[in-house]
């Protein structure tokens, strides 16, 4: 696989970077920000702030960046949800709690979870030294199509380091996962078919918990295995050699969306991101972080 070169400002590192080392530097960091899709607190601050429990706190806390938007823009943004999944609770949460008020809640409920799941880690040197990576790493990224980016790239930088690391991390993600809807807009793949064919690799998210989670019916299931067949991307064993390959070229699409920052760093400064985020990432786990899951991005 060709190494991967993208434009950068002018005086900064264009050095080519091996595409593999941009999915681990974004599967080092993903934790940072997504475990508090899962940790107690969020939940806890959340509704404290007006929300309901459930998946209100999940739309309105991951949209509230966007402003007060309508079930159609978290539909569009987040991508694989069920529209009726979305619509119980957008915009409706706006009327119980503002935009504003929740995202002072999540960045309160990011705080304290990650200061109980680092423990020691979480007022170190290496948060601090990642967290300004990150941040650097982050002032390549452009709003362009990128909706929940521009949203939370829009809101002011937090003081504390381990709210640095844990805003850049949530920048970081965005961006990707905002690139990763236009690679399979352009794939053809609808929401609920996203999430077929992303189950049929069979890496750690089943169908079951996929329809649990996205709100998808047995009945539109079926119809979209079905559509899938039709296209000749499914068949009775499951993907097809057809599927497997759109598959394996969105990754590569998501990988050259979200380049940027890393051929920013450059190899080394990237490699040092790999390292200090797989081991704050292995705290987080084995202090419990992902003890609940279910909310991977299809």
């Amino acid at each position: 696989m060709a190494r991967v070169r993208r434009m950068v400002p002018t005086g900064q590192s264009s050095a080519a970077l091996d595409p593999k080392q941009i999915a681990r530097a974004h599967r080092a960091v993903e934790l940072l920000h997504s475990h508090v899709y899962f940790a107690p607190e969020t939940e806890e601050h959340l509704t404290a702030a007006g929300l309901r429990p459930g998946r209100m706190c999940y739309f309105a806390g991951r949209s509230a960046a966007m402003g007060p938007v309508g079930a159609g823009t978290v539909i569009a943004t987040f991508y694989n949800f069920s529209p009726t999944l979305v619509a119980r609770t957008i915009p409706e949460a706006w009327t119980l709690a503002s935009p504003e008020r929740v995202l002072a809640a999540r960045f309160d409920a990011a705080r304290a979870s990650l200061t109980r799941l680092l423990g020691d880690s979480a007022s170190s040197d290496e948060v601090a030294e990642l967290g300004e990576l990150l941040r650097e790493a982050t002032t390549v990224l452009t709003p362009e199509g990128r909706a929940l980016y521009a949203g939370h790239a829009d809101l002011p930088w937090p003081e504390e380091p381990l709210l640095v690391l844990w805003h850049a991390a949530t920048l970081l993600r965005e961006h990707r996962g905002d690139g990763h809807v236009a690679a399979l807009l352009h794939s053809g793949l609808s929401g609920i078919e996203a999430l077929v064919t992303h189950t049929a690799l069979g890496r750690g998210f089943t169908p079951e918990a996929a329809k649990a989670t996205r709100g998808w019916s047995e009945q539109e299931w079926a119809d979209a295995v079905q559509a899938l067949a039709d296209r000749g991307l499914m068949d009775d064993a499951g993907l097809t050699e057809e599927g497997a390959e759109l598959r394996a070229r969105l990754e590569v699409h998501t990988d050259a969306l979200s380049a940027d920052p890393w051929l920013l760093l450059g190899p080394e400064r990237t490699a040092r991101v790999i390292e200090i985020a797989k081991e704050l990432s292995r705290t987080l786990v084995a202090n419990g972080a992902l003890a609940t899951s279910g909310l991977a991005r299809g």
